[in-house]
């Protein structure tokens, strides 16, 4: 395998330089820079109260405390600061992300303190933090006791000043805690703060990562998503689902805004993995992405989240579910799950598989966790790659370069057992994965390409995989795997179903699901499609049938964009999400606050966002059934006014059969509904954005009301044949079940006859003369009529007779 949301960090203590030293080294004036500008503090003036605001060293040592006050500037609120313990507790505002290096802003801010006891004139400043020890003044007031004093400065940011930290802070000058506390009043007083104002230039919006082009195609099923990237694609099934954890790509895909090109993929800043889930292997719920690794993530002392695997087991009577990733090359972890959704937490403090873990020694690339459990109860964990032991002779280091491992996993699932064992698998490189069909595990591989790290140019053993191959093996022990057990190739590279551009080594997992084995394995397709045969690493997974000749052996995968067949069809009379999606053009999708409607409190919820006019996604073979569905409903976030959903059949210019004016109080969400026309039996159904230019809306969830059934009659009827006379007879009896009374009307092709009323309970007889010795099998059509609470109704109803002689 080759291969951010923003928490604050509270301060713990600042370093600050002495007082005069801020005040001489903080700003300069200038005139302002020929940019965009606009206010970048939030809740400036506190008619919000706290929110966005924080105490600078935030914890209860050290941290002040900040409320709303009614003495404001101006307004009806103000802040108040107080109980400080250290002169470096002020209130603090995170700007970071907002500002430019080498840009000029104008700050202002109102403060005032009134303690009788504090000096006649105190100087406060306004400061920006930089991170780490970089702390530069941007201001500063010296107001007289009781009255508000007014900061009003402008500063440019240095062109080398990094701005990844920035967060704006008001303070009395720096003293040591034991100067502080030594005089309160003098270095500690409360004060109040209003009209907190940052005026200037914000960075250009980061490139967008909405996908503009159709990347699955309509009526394709490869690759699986068509709105973003995801590698390294395991599958796993539970409950009835198929759930996709991947290598987020999408993580560093920048695409510049003119060439619509991105610089290529950058595998170490991605510390993220997405997860897709299906019940039918088309339409894929985007449940977002999980932050596993990085300062942020679930376990923070990882850095990289690559090549997930996952299993679940039942532990002390609870079932949990246990996600490995890569750290980069040189180790492997895991996190814990309370479902294949999570939430996740991480039960370790340091790695799962890293250089001293027993029998890794000499594998380079201590990465690609690929989990077991077994039948029995055991557990194994497949892992490792990279180039072969400079030991080894140069053609065992390209043939059999003793790169993978297989260890034992403890029942806990997050240590280990015993010892790593050697995984032989010929020219293996990477992305070992293993499965278990009847009583033989399969275990595929990614094969490496050759070079200097393998042995250089070496004679290849006959049959061993090519470069950049899927090989596979066949074991009666998950724990042995000599060459021997070698079994051929499962998939050739994908270059060879896709053409130009989509090379390089795979990652692939194979799964079963409901009685079929799936393969699935990644690929540019989608990079291809945006940028042409010149891609730049970003890759798709995608899903292929698996199937076997029966010695065991696997039938080679042959790539395709058709994709595997639809499971089952879509059912919509539910509550979904409008991330469920089968093909898409030009949305988005992110994360809310809140659980999901369809997957539970404890589900991640995301929405379909950056939607304009001409957009689109699309659902694969929607099952209305025979009575259609009557309503379809939204819920859904005007952005501005204008904006509609059309429900197309068929395809996104297809026939509308119904369409949603989007309306409501913009930013608001709201629930909208539309009767449907024309939605029965099974077609695919796309949601078409119509409006004016700019985001339209963000949409949550969609559903479908099923259409009440027609009101029918019980009425039943028999037909019988009789010889009288030589002759064949048709005799038909019609059953009136119904509570009220119907007109009937019998048809054959030997006549028709007619009652005017059959009243509930009774039956109606009729006798056809046929004139005929022998009689052909035949149908006899009976049509019912009633008039129900005003509503005149009719029931079609059939009895046949076989064939027959009366000769």
């Amino acid at each position: 395998m080759q291969r951010t949301s923003r928490r604050r960090t509270p301060f713990r203590a600042l370093a600050l330089a002495a007082a005069g030293v801020l005040l001489a080294a903080g700003f300069a004036v200038t005139t302002p820079a020929n940019a965009a500008q606009e206010e970048l503090i939030a809740n400036g003036g506190f008619e919000n109260g706290t929110t966005t605001w924080f105490s600078n060293n935030g914890n209860a040592a050290d941290g002040a405390t900040l409320a709303p006050t009614t003495d404001a500037f101006s307004g009806s609120q103000a802040i108040r600061v107080t109980q400080r313990k250290t002169t470096a507790s002020g209130p603090m505002h995170d700007l970071s992300g907002k500002l430019q290096a080498g840009q000029t802003y104008t700050v202002k801010a109102r403060v005032k303190y009134d303690n009788p006891e504090s000096p006649a004139t105190k100087q406060f400043f306004v400061t920006m933090h930089y991170g780490g020890g970089t702390y530069t003044n941007l201001g500063s007031a010296t107001p007289a006791r009781g009255e508000w004093g007014y900061v009003n400065s402008t500063f440019t940011i240095p062109a080398t000043q990094s701005v990844a930290t920035t967060r704006l802070f008001i303070e009395t000058p720096w003293t040591s805690a034991a100067n502080a506390t030594a005089a309160p009043a003098t270095h500690l007083m409360d004060f109040t703060v209003d009209d907190v104002s940052l005026v200037g230039a914000a960075p250009p919006a980061p490139p967008s990562k909405t996908i503009e082009v159709v990347g699955k195609l309509p009526g394709e099923h490869n690759p699986l998503m068509g709105h973003k990237f995801g590698a390294d694609g395991y599958g796993f099934v539970h409950d009835g689902r198929v759930y996709m954890y991947m290598t987020n790509d999408t993580q560093g895909y920048a695409p510049d805004s003119n060439t619509g090109i991105s610089p290529q993929i950058n595998y170490g800043a991605i510390n993220q993995i997405t997860l897709i889930s299906s019940d039918d292997l088309v339409n894929w719920v985007d449940h977002g992405e999980i932050q596993v690794a990085g300062p942020n993530g679930i376990a923070p002392f990882t850095g990289n989240s690559w090549a997930p695997g996952i299993e679940s087991k039942v532990v002390n009577g609870k079932e949990k579910f246990f996600l490995y990733y890569a750290n980069g090359g040189g180790s492997s972890n895991v996190v814990t799950g309370d479902s294949p959704l999570g939430p996740w937490t991480s039960e370790r403090t340091s790695t799962l598989i890293n250089s001293s873990t027993p029998g890794a020694q000499g594998v380079n690339w201590l990465f690609d966790p690929a989990p077991l459990v077994d039948d029995d109860g055991k557990q194994y964990l497949f892992f490792g790659g990279g180039p072969a032991s400079t030991s080894f002779p140069a053609e065992e280091r390209f043939n059999n370069p003793k790169n993978i491992r297989v260890i034992e996993l403890g029942d806990d699932m997050i240590s280990t057992k015993g010892t790593a064992a050697v995984v032989d698998a010929p020219v293996a490189f990477e992305a070992a994965q293993v499965f278990k069909r009847g009583e033989k595990y399969y275990l595929s591989y990614s094969s490496h390409f050759g070079g200097n790290d393998f042995g250089g140019n070496q004679p290849r053993v006959p049959g061993y995989p090519g470069g950049g191959e899927i090989g596979y093996m066949i074991s009666d022990d998950p724990m042995s795997w000599p060459k021997e057990a070698y079994a051929g190739v499962m998939f050739p590279n994908q270059s060879q179903f896709f053409g130009a551009g989509t090379g390089g080594n795979n990652h692939q997992s194979a799964f079963e699901y409901e009685g079929k084995y799936y393969f699935s394995y990644h690929a540019p397709t989608l990079n291809k499609r945006i940028n042409g045969n010149t891609t730049q690493g970003y890759r798709s997974a995608h899903l292929q049938e698996l199937t076997f000749k029966e010695d065991g052996t696997v039938n080679q995968v042959v790539g395709d964009y058709a994709g595997v067949e639809q499971v089952r069809d879509f059912t919509p009379f539910r509550t979904f999400e409008a991330e469920t999606l089968g093909w898409t053009k030009g949305i988005a999708t992110a994360k809310i606050d809140g659980g999901s409607a369809e997957f539970g409190a404890a589900a991640p919820n995301l929405v379909v966002k950056d939607i304009d006019n001409g957009d689109w996604t699309g659902l694969s073979s929607v099952a209305f059934g025979e009575q259609g569905a009557a309503k379809v409903s939204v819920k859904v976030k005007p952005l501005q006014s204008g904006g509609s959903i059309d429900v197309r059949s068929g395809s996104a210019t297809g026939q509308i059969l119904a369409t949603i004016p989007v309306t409501g109080e913009a930013g608001q969400w709201t629930e909208l509904s539309a009767d449907l026309a024309g939605a029965t039996g099974t077609q695919d159904v796309y949601f078409t954005f119509n409006g004016p230019t700019g985001d339209l809306f963000e949409i949550d969830t969609y559903a479908f009301t099923e259409a009440e059934a027609a009101p029918s009659l019980d009425v039943e009827a028999t037909a019988s044949l009789r010889c009288i006379a030589g002759k064949a007879y048709v005799a038909v009896q019609v059953t009136n079940n119904d509570d009220t009374a119907v007109a009937v009307e019998v048809s054959s092709i030997y006549g028709t006859k007619s009652f005017a009323s059959v009243a509930a309970g009774k039956v109606a007889s009729h006798v056809f003369t046929t004139r005929q010795v022998d009689l052909a099998a035949g149908e006899v059509a009976v049509t019912a009529t009633a008039t129900v609470d005003g509503q005149q109704v009719k029931s079609q109803v059939s009895a046949t007779y076989p064939a027959r002689s009366c000769g």
